[in-house]
């Protein structure tokens, strides 16, 4: 096994030479190049015996695909090994120099042991500590039961590109893992009681915007009784959305967040609300927006002419879903609220992606669990609903792959993580770097050692 200092020196190194490439996302031709990261990851492992494939739907944007096959099952009749997937994304959200106090791409390590530049977050930290994992899972000689993968995708922060995980799934119906790791947890909630929760993602909320446009008809705004201004009247509208927040009702992800915090069940939503309230400002708005669909209108627009009363104006919604949700259910949600004394016409700009989660118990959670224990880390573990979007989506759509997202900080304060995520100047201590490759290592044994 490789001393720690030295591990500690490589992730560091691989951690660096990723934010080096510069692999920025966003709707513009020749922007990408995740296949730079992807070489350098494949050469990588390849020194150290590991199965590796290159695979890209666009040249310059390719997915690295490794894996440490496992030995499989002793008896014909046995079912298939479980296997396991460290799972990441390569590229990055666009930042401006300007507003860093390093070069975004330089990956500076200062002398307080920070590691700064674009990714060191979101989420080249992760990728390096699993990919120097499983370097030393295979240099170890380390015989797993099922297959070990490391899947490290393009196109993540954006998507339209069609180049990444959901692509990827699609053209090889071979990678269905087990159990997956992947973005999405690992930050720590101190909590008023002095407790401390260390949170893992169990599963992302969905999303179908709406675009509400209320109709009236169009005047002259010198006279502004003439017609029907459709301004007013979504003006009158938008507010029946309330605060945007559900009912508090009994969703699954809610009540386990609930029970975690509270250390019972508690029959009394309001009150189990406000005790978590209690416990850490907002984390009571936080469940409530996890038990149901949220809405919150940000965009709108009505007439081109300041002049011209219009007959239509139009409010853009963001709705978050809950596993489980239909596009009926939004529909009906969003006219139930609206009433039905103004008329409005409802459009849908794009389809819906659909809610999904994994159980709460479970390998994975279980080898976090134990990983805590055996650090001595007095964290309780927290499962989570992410408000926002990761791969791990598709694989439980594509194999049912029970996906979470962890990955632990103790260096890195929470403060750091939430502002360095899509912002100016990005940084995960060195420490941490480190401690996620142990995890990793540790899991891997864990599930199918």
């Amino acid at each position: 096994m490789t001393e720690p200092g030295s591990l500690h020196d490589e992730v560091i190194r691989v951690a660096r030479d990723l934010i080096r490439c510069d692999t920025t996302n966003a709707r513009e031709p020749g922007l990408g190049n995740e296949t730079l990261c992807a070489e350098y990851l494949a050469g990588y492992l390849r020194g150290f015996g590991v199965e590796v494939e290159l695979v890209a739907r666009e040249r310059h944007r390719a997915n690295i695909v490794a894996r440490i096959p496992g030995v499989g099952s002793t008896g014909s009749t046995d079912a298939p090994p479980e296997s396991l997937a460290f799972v990441g994304h390569t590229d990055v959200v666009p930042c401006d120099p300007r507003d860093w106090t390093h070069p975004p791409f330089e990956a500076v390590v200062d002398d307080d042991g920070w590691l700064w530049g674009r990714g060191a977050v979101d989420m080249k930290n992760e990728v390096a500590a699993r990919a120097v994992a499983m370097a030393e899972l295979a240099r170890t000689g380390f015989r797993p039961r099922g297959d070990l993968w490391f899947i490290a995708v393009a196109d993540e922060e954006d998507g339209y590109a069609d180049v990444g995980m959901r692509w990827l799934l699609e053209e090889r119906p071979d990678i269905r893992p087990t159990h997956s790791v992947n973005e999405g947890g690992g930050e720590r909630l101190p909590l008023a009681d002095g407790r401390e929760m260390v949170c893992y993602s169990i599963g992302e909320k969905g999303t179908l915007p709406v675009q509400v446009t209320a109709v009236g008809e169009a005047g002259h705004a010198s006279v502004p009784t003439l017609g029907r201004n459709a301004v007013p009247l979504l003006a009158t509208l938008l507010p029946r959305l309330g605060d945007g927040l559900p009912e508090p009702s009994r969703a699954p992800e809610a009540i386990a967040m609930l029970r975690a915090l509270l250390g019972r069940d508690e029959p009394d939503l309001a009150k189990a609300l406000a005790e978590a309230e209690s416990l850490s400002s907002g984390l009571g708005d936080t469940i409530r927006s996890l038990m149901g669909s949220t809405l919150a209108p940000t965009m709108l627009w009505g007439s081109n002419k300041r002049n011209v009363m219009p007959a239509r104006a139009t409010a853009e919604v963001d709705i978050r879903t809950i596993p489980g949700t239909s596009p009926a259910d939004v529909e009906g949600l969003v006219r139930s609220l609206l009433g039905n004394d103004i008329r409005y016409e409802l459009g849908w700009p794009e389809e819906m992606v659909a809610a999904s989660s994994s159980p709460v118990d479970g390998a994975v959670p279980a080898a976090i669990a134990a990983f805590l224990e055996a650090e001595a880390d007095p964290g309780t573990l927290l499962p989570t609903l992410c408000t926002g979007f990761t791969d791990s989506n598709y694989l439980r759509a594509a194999g049912g792959t029970a996906a979470y997202g962890f990955s632990p900080f103790r260096a890195t304060p929470n403060d750091v993580l939430e502002a360095g995520y899509h912002n100016a100047n990005e940084r995960v201590h060195v420490d941490d770097l480190l401690l996620s490759t142990r995890f990793h290592l540790d899991l891997a044994r864990r599930v199918l050692g």
